[in-house]
């Protein structure tokens, strides 16, 4: 048997490849395309909780995508105290297989991937589902995330206004490189009200399961005008904004990234996949009051590797492991 090698890239190699907007969430819609046409697989996603007394978890999740010869399991640890050690509070490492013999192929540093394909998943969300005229972004939450979030729906939209809140200490270092990053004012509010408030787009990261400091308070629903497209970014923003919002019954449709079925929710319409591949409508009318529940897809993770792969076997990144 021949020997068999795999690709490592780790936290400075995958930075260094630069990725620019149009490739990631290029990449990311021709997942969700994918998956919408039943052309991909999804294992059932599990959460594995250590008996060490930390608070933490680990999420395992799976995926395969036949087209890109690419099959993937992602295991991401979410540690709220690590910042005491300065340590991350997310990690994540991403390990590639080929679908077609089960060899590995590749493991990948995955922390800043995961925050990529949140904010991809966050922007082509919003491509579908979000009026056409959007020009003011409120932003709940400034954590590892926001940065990306902001940075790709702006790619779409060019917002008139980007408002942000957040208690956290590292609100102003995200707000000024995103500032520096757009050539535009992200400025800083001091409430949530505020942050929402006439707003055309809402994204509630404000809830992630590793924030440090958990809000508790929930969007007030005559915040949202007609028209406002409400995003709710991991499972405890999506479970607060959702149940806040759904029991007053403002929300025209509900429309979920994949990872559970929309079908026990109150107005539930689709999942994104099924809007990308034109088997359901997104947005029909401007007037329309949509949440998008996003949890994290670990198929937008494998869509995403591959193009890292391709970008760093073209620049000549990262480093090869004899495997076998």
């Amino acid at each position: 048997m021949h020997p068999l090698h795999i690709v490592y890239l780790n936290g400075p190699d995958i930075d260094r490849l630069g990725l620019d907007n149009t490739e990631i969430l290029d990449a990311v819609e021709s997942g969700l395309d994918a998956h919408g046409r039943q052309r991909a697989v999804m294992g059932p996603g599990t959460q594995l909780v250590p008996e060490t007394g930390r608070s933490g978890h680990f999420d395992v999740s799976g995926s395969v995508l036949e087209s890109l010869g690419l099959a993937g399991v992602m295991v991401a640890g979410a540690f709220v105290n690590n910042h005491e050690i300065g340590l991350p509070s997310e990690a994540g490492m991403l390990t590639l297989f080929d679908p077609a013999t089960g060899v590995p192929l590749a493991v990948l540093n995955a922390n800043s991937l995961m925050h990529i394909r949140t904010g991809a998943m966050t922007a082509v969300g919003a491509k579908y589902l979000a009026r056409k005229t959007s020009k003011v972004l409120g932003h709940l939450g400034a954590g590892a995330s926001a940065y990306w979030n902001i940075r790709l729906l702006n790619h779409l939209f060019d917002f008139d206004e980007i408002r942000v809140h957040s208690p956290a200490a590292r609100a102003r270092d995200t707000l000024d490189a995103l500032s520096q990053k757009l050539g535009k004012q992200v400025t800083s509010v001091r409430n949530r009200e505020e942050c929402v408030r006439g707003a055309d787009i809402v994204v509630d990261a404000s809830q992630t399961p590793t924030a440090a400091r958990v809000e508790t308070e929930l969007l007030e629903t005559e915040w949202i005008r007609p028209g406002t497209l409400v995003i709710a970014c991991a499972t405890m923003g999506g479970d607060h904004v959702s149940s806040d919002a759904m029991r007053e019954g403002i929300m025209d449709k509900v429309v979920d990234d994949g990872n559970r079925s929309t079908a026990t929710a109150k107005n539930g319409h689709a999942d994104l996949g099924q809007i990308v591949a034109q088997r359901r409508p997104g947005r029909e009318r401007d007037a329309e009051v949509i949440l998008y529940r996003q949890c994290g897809l670990a198929l937008a993770d494998l869509a995403l590797a591959s193009v890292v792969l391709d970008r760093a076997g073209a620049m000549s990144i990262g480093q090869t492991l004899r495997w076998e």
